[in-house]
């Protein structure tokens, strides 16, 4: 009778030890991992952000979607990264859409210098009706757009010469973003246009391949680009936003509840990056300074004149990218304007 007895507490503790670790094999086959990538280096907001957005993710999800962040190009540059996203082995980006613009030529737009006067004009566009349907546009390409979670005004800086008219920048070998549009507009003030991926950035300036580049400051700083570049020019010629993307693949693994928790945080992390962002770029110029830049401001009277060399790149690509997509854009800058 013991016997038996010892022979049921044996079946019965093996069979609740398998029921456990066939509850454990689901739990965590249950929890939806995702790869989070993007280009900027750990110590910029955007940076600071999405680690944020990752640990709000799981923690909004209880544990059920868990976001690992590799930052400063660790799964290659943003071209590499989006083509990634679009095949489903990357789950998640955020940084530019610049290097699909060949396809989606509305994200051409952005590359319109001057098209913006604030960040707050931007913030307008971009989290508005004409923001969102550029976002849901990408779902031919198996991207699913969450949020336009950030952006910064570029600017020029050089290793050559202080900019202090539209002449000066003749010649000037400068790196641009990979989209038609940013190639034409710099090409029309004079300067050497060159599309490069931004991770080799850094050794062509420091090899002297190229003589500058564009960029927000607060990027500028991050990647320590006043050890290769001595001017900085303030232009503030365009407004990059950068957008937060997941893979359809990806996305679509979700439940319905995780997406709405999924898209509430990055509507919520987006102000968040917005706010670092604009504190930081506030802060930085000085911090360049001491690092050894000197800093310009372009005059106004060049920046029209540098306005008057890219209007005709303008107007041709306004059609380009369809002549009723750019005035609806306009149609909502003019809104916001019109309440000031």
């Amino acid at each position: 009778m013991k016997m038996q007895s010892r022979r049921w507490m044996v079946r019965s503790v093996a069979a609740l030890l398998g029921s456990s670790l066939l509850l454990g094999a689901a739990l965590a086959q249950d929890v939806k991992k995702a790869k989070l990538g993007h280009s900027f280096a750990d110590t910029h907001p955007r940076a600071v952000a999405m680690k944020q957005f990752a640990a709000n993710v799981e923690k909004a999800t209880g544990g059920k979607v868990v976001i690992e962040v590799f930052g400063n190009s660790t799964l290659g540059g943003e071209d590499k990264m989006l083509i990634a996203l679009q095949s489903g082995t990357q789950d998640l980006y955020m940084g530019a859409l610049a290097p699909i613009s060949a396809r989606k030529k509305e994200m051409q737009i952005f590359d319109f210098p001057f098209l913006f006067g604030s960040d707050a004009e931007a913030a307008h566009v971009l989290d508005g009706p004409v923001g969102r349907k550029m976002l849901d546009g990408l779902a031919d390409m198996n991207i699913q757009g969450l949020v336009w979670s950030g952006g910064a005004f570029r600017n020029m800086s050089n290793s050559k010469k202080p900019l202090s008219a539209m002449a000066d920048m003749k010649g000037l070998k400068v790196r641009v973003m990979q989209s038609p549009m940013a190639l034409a507009s710099f090409n029309a003030m004079g300067m050497n246009a060159v599309p490069m991926a931004f991770p080799e950035v850094y050794p062509a300036l420091e090899t002297r391949a190229l003589d500058g580049y564009e960029h927000p400051v607060v990027d500028m700083y991050a990647n320590k680009m006043f050890e290769v570049q001595k001017y900085l020019t303030i232009t503030n010629h365009v407004y990059t936003p950068v957008a937060l993307l997941a893979s359809k693949k990806w996305w679509t693994s979700l439940t319905q509840d995780q997406q709405k928790a999924v898209q509430k945080v990055a509507e919520e992390t987006r102000a968040f990056q917005r706010s670092q962002e604009l504190q930081q770029a506030g802060e930085v110029v000085s911090q360049l300074k001491a690092k050894g830049m000197s800093v310009s401001e372009m005059p106004a009277a060049e920046l029209d004149k540098i306005r008057a060399a890219v209007q005709p790149v303008i107007d041709k690509n306004s059609e380009t990218i369809g002549s009723e997509f750019a005035q609806s854009f306009y149609a909502e800058l003019k809104k916001f304007r019109a309440r000031k």
